[in-house]
């Protein structure tokens, strides 16, 4: 499995907006089969900084979550929001392994 860790930092203006747009890019996500999980979370001590933790099943889910309406929808609406571009870090699972991910 393929875990994304995507930091963002959106200007100050933008906190809400940019909350809202990434809970429905969030919501729709977890509609694809091949995502396990997707979280997304706000720094405490700066609330312009987010974190996406994409958990999927493959590379190849990460591939199509790219090419969903709701993705194009999210990056098209949250590109003048940022503060600085975001970044991505990719790792691969190694607990739980996939059969403990389709149990729970």
């Amino acid at each position: 499995m393929l875990a994304v860790h995507v930091a963002i930092q959106v200007k100050p203006e933008c906190v809400e907006p940019f909350i809202e747009a990434t809970r429905m890019n969030a919501e729709n996500s977890l509609k694809e089969a091949g995502i396990a999980r997707f979280d997304f979370v706000q720094q405490q001590d700066d609330p312009t900084r987010f974190m996406l933790v994409e958990i999927y099943r493959d590379e190849e889910a990460a591939l199509r979550h790219k090419e969903t309406a709701h993705y194009a929808r999210w990056r098209d609406t949250v590109a003048d929001m940022m503060a600085v571009p975001r970044s991505s870090i990719k790792y691969t699972t190694l607990y739980p392994d996939e059969a403990e991910w389709r149990c729970s």
